[in-house]
């Protein structure tokens, strides 16, 4: 009985901390945009850059850019979040899943039709599911017509800044 509550305990932590993820937790300062905010850990003196594992929320300038910003803004600033970092990108931002009062941040994000869910050549991207249910009810971003991947919107106008 041990040796399988053991076991347990071995595999609930396989699952909810990935292998090389670093956990950090702490309260959100500012929100950049609908997939970068900044979070600082207690008892320190400055906030750390995340980017959110998994989704591309439209770019500042690009079209349903700042609702994205504001809708996760009104939703984590000032509030105390998990992050399972899990790499770093090259802006030197840490990446990883976000989540408040265990609410995974990137799910709900694309859920309500706030970002896309990221996806690899041509295998669906984490959030695939959630990404599908806000085309169709057309909820955020797909609401109008002709809604442009941050990614194409990037290569064809260049960044926001």
């Amino acid at each position: 009985m041990l040796k399988r509550l053991v076991m347990c305990a071995v595999l609930l932590a396989a699952f909810t901390a990935p292998a090389g993820a670093r956990m950090l937790e702490g309260v959100v300062t500012h929100v950049t945009d609908g997939d970068t905010l900044w979070v600082r850990p207690a008892n320190a003196s400055s906030a750390v850059q995340v980017r959110l594992q998994g989704i591309d929320a439209p770019e500042i300038c690009q079209a349903f850019g700042t609702q994205a910003r504001d809708a996760l803004a009104a939703r984590v600033l000032h509030r105390q979040v998990q992050v399972s970092v899990r790499a770093r990108d090259v802006y030197q931002r840490s990446v990883g899943r976000v989540s408040l009062q265990g609410q995974d941040l990137g799910a709900w994000l694309v859920a309500g039709g706030y970002a896309w869910s990221a996806h690899y050549q041509r295998r669906a991207g984490p959030y695939a599911q959630e990404e599908m249910n806000a085309r169709s009810t057309r909820r955020g971003l797909w609401s109008a017509g002709g809604a442009l991947e941050p990614r194409l919107f990037r290569k064809r106008h260049g960044s926001c800044h």
